[in-house]
């Protein structure tokens, strides 16, 4: 219970003021003259200026209220790294029983939550703001963090923990851990296909003597470079980008002999592989009214560079006309097809025949484009079955088809084979679900024979329309109808062009979203997808490694026609692995190098200084014998919570009201008491 006089004065506090002035001066100078009962008068106006003030008595029941202390455990995966995990069990069921015997303790143990794919590193802080976020700073006595020191998150300075109490750090590990990891310098994030990117990285030995490791590089899974490398100098890589999109990289360095893991000896770099302007020749042998449906289509892509030339007069047209005269351009078939064919990714032949312009040397040339990694789209119309036929040059050795000298001129509707159903280029096609598709017909059909490629499309007949093939490194696709463009017209409705055109282009320069034999891995959240692309029946169940090395096997659940896929949790942050024995893919959790395996031996150095600015402590749990917890002591206010064997909590003297009490003095009987006695009292003395 506490007691204690306030005001409430009657009038604003400048009248007290000037009363009291005006009774001290009239006190003073009764004194002074040594008037008869000056002392008596003196208290009278003391009484009078006191009751204008209007004081009062309080009474304050408080019920004391207990100080709060934050346990914060470490859980992150660098905790299960040796002896750790069973030391900060050991600690926290010590330090707990100890901290419950402190009289007027709360005590609140929290665990810090492992890293997941929307955090990275460890974060104990933020666990202590959260135990702590509904605690009044004036209640808490402090913290205890039971850790390997790794803390990513620690504030600037001591102000920033939002209270005035010692935070202690017991760290577990041991002082002489040994650990090697890859330390990246230099990583792109953006290549350009077809050409390099350089990759900077160094060794790093923790708790050992400089000396060399062995380094593997890998992309996608492929072994690129083996060397070895002294520890602690930086080596760069060139690594060449191959395809679009997601280009992984590994560094991977020989382990240390006794180190505490090996999951830091890999570093990972996703290199998105950016095509530059996407080179097309496109060579029509006539106009015709499919032409623009080429020229639109390639001419909306901003990424493609289209070079474009039809035929309008081929050398046997002779009609006197001087050659100075036409408006004509030449058809630079020399240094297209000879000088600069290499710098093309895609040849269109568009109803392309024979007719002198091109000598057979340059078909061979395009063969061996193609075989050395480009690509050939021929759409075919009446002049693939006649006499002047492209299949009737070297092109023969790549074309899928050989035309039978037929065509089907007859309405039908191009429909997709089972194949068809199956391939990435054609699968899902919109109106393809309906039987017959809902598209609108076609008038003409190339017939073929002996075709060596996968139809995908089908005409009367279930005659082949679109057929795909690779050669060597290349592929080659063969449209055997000129009427795509009744659809690009919108003729009975029209039909999905633009996706299969920009999908059959896309295959051919190999796309990996568009590849028919795929296995990928696909992260969302915390869940990873593993699907299998496939043109077969059946698929092999898939083998997934997990960052840390453990292995699981998968069987993949039957989708759409030519994908199987299955869904699973990621528990792990890093680079996830899987394979069926003849695909391998690769996908990236999170950060691509977390910063909770960045640096792993235990250090007292992180939290060190913060804890010193607080009065706390810092110091490792190991000893010779086994685990060391330190004794807990109360104490009321020190500049310093610590010592040799012990650690300090600054108790709080907080406490609540639970009742409140108020007597005026100079209100009701007691004031009327007390200033008609005083002026009894003054009148008594003057009248002696």
């Amino acid at each position: 219970m506490n007691i204690g006089v306030s005001f409430a004065p009657l009038v604003p506090a400048y009248v007290v003021w000037a009363a009291f002035a005006v009774a001290a001066i009239l006190a003073l100078l009764l004194l002074a003259i040594r008037s008869r009962g000056a002392m008596v008068r003196a208290v009278a106006l003391a009484l009078m200026v006191l009751a204008l003030a209007n004081p009062s008595f309080t009474r304050e029941d408080r019920d004391p209220i207990p100080s709060v202390a934050a346990v914060i455990v470490d859980k992150s995966p660098s905790q299960d790294l040796g002896e750790r995990a069973a030391q900060t069990e050991t600690v926290r069921t010590a330090l707990v029983e100890r901290l419950k015997r402190v009289s007027g303790l709360e005590v609140r143990v929290a665990e810090a939550s492992r890293a997941d794919g929307e955090t990275d590193g460890t974060r104990l802080f933020s666990a202590l703001s959260a135990t702590l976020a509904d605690v009044p700073p004036d209640r808490i006595a402090g913290a205890v963090m039971i850790t390997d020191g790794r803390v990513h998150d620690v504030p600037e300075n001591a102000a920033a923990l939002g209270f005035a109490a010692p935070l202690h750090a017991l760290i577990t590990g041991s002082a002489n851990e040994r650990d090697r990891r890859v330390v990246l310098t230099a990583a792109p994030r953006f290549g350009i296909v077809g050409q390099a990117q350089t990759i900077g990285f160094r060794i790093e030995d923790q708790g050992a003597s400089a000396g060399a490791a062995d380094i593997t590089v890998r992309r996608d899974g492929e072994v690129i470079e083996r060397r070895s490398m002294a520890v602690g100098v930086e080596l760069r890589v060139n690594v060449p980008i191959p395809h679009a999109g997601p280009n992984i990289v590994e560094i991977e360095a020989s382990p240390l002999e006794g180190e505490l893991t090996p999951i830091n000896n890999r570093a990972v770099v996703s290199v998105d592989g950016v095509r530059d302007k996407l080179r097309v020749l496109l060579v029509s042998g006539e106009p015709h009214a499919g032409e623009r449906t080429w020229r639109n289509l390639l001419k909306s892509d901003a990424n493609v560079d289209l070079v474009h030339f039809t035929i309008l007069r081929p050398p046997e047209k002779q009609d006197g006309t001087p050659i100075n005269e036409l408006s004509l351009i030449a058809f630079p078939t020399r240094e297209l097809f000879q000088q600069k064919i290499s710098e093309f990714q895609l040849i269109i032949f568009d109803r392309y025949a024979r007719q002198g312009v091109l000598p057979l040397i340059y078909f061979d040339n395009i063969t061996n484009f193609v075989r050395d990694g480009g690509a050939v789209l021929v759409a075919a119309g009446p002049d693939y079955a006649s006499p002047t036929s492209i299949w009737r040059t070297p092109l023969d050795a790549i074309l899928p088809a050989e035309p039978s000298g037929a065509v089907t001129e007859a309405a039908y509707r191009a429909a997709l084979t089972e194949p068809g159903k199956r391939h990435p280029v054609t699968r899902g096609l919109e109106g393809a679900e309906q039987n017959p598709p809902h598209w609108s017909r076609w008038f003409r059909l190339v017939d073929t024979r002996r075709s060596t490629g996968t139809s995908v499309m089908a005409g009367p007949g279930d005659k082949p329309l679109l057929v795909l093939g690779r050669e060597g490194k290349g592929r080659v696709a063969l449209l055997l109808s000129d009427h795509i463009w009744l659809w690009a017209r919108g003729y009975e409705g029209g039909g999905p062009h633009l996706d299969l055109l920009r999908r059959l282009s896309h295959w051919l320069m190999k796309q990996p979203d568009l590849e028919e034999e795929a296995l990928r891995l696909t992260v969302r959240g915390r869940d990873l997808t593993a699907e299998r692309q496939t043109m077969a029946d059946t698929v092999a169940p898939v083998t997934v490694t997990s960052p840390s090395g453990a292995t699981r096997t998968l069987d993949l659940q039957a989708g759409e026609p030519g994908r199987w896929a299955t869904t699973f949790e990621a528990g792990e942050l890093g680079l996830w692995r899987a394979t069926d024995g003849k695909l391998t893919a690769l996908v990236n959790v999170g950060p691509a190098n977390p910063r909770e395996f960045t640096e792993v031996t235990s250090t007292t150095q992180i939290l060190a200084p913060l804890s010193n600015a607080t009065g706390g402590d810092v110091r490792r749990v190991e000893q010779r014998n086994g685990v060391a917890v330190p004794r807990v002591v109360a104490v009321r206010s020190a500049s310093s919570y610590k010592g040799d064997d012990w650690i300090g909590l600054k108790m709080r003297d907080a406490n609540v009201v639970r009742g409140l009490g108020v007597l005026p003095v100079f209100a009701g009987l007691i004031g009327l008491l007390l200033l008609i006695g005083s002026l009894a009292l003054t009148w008594a003395r003057e009248g002696r």
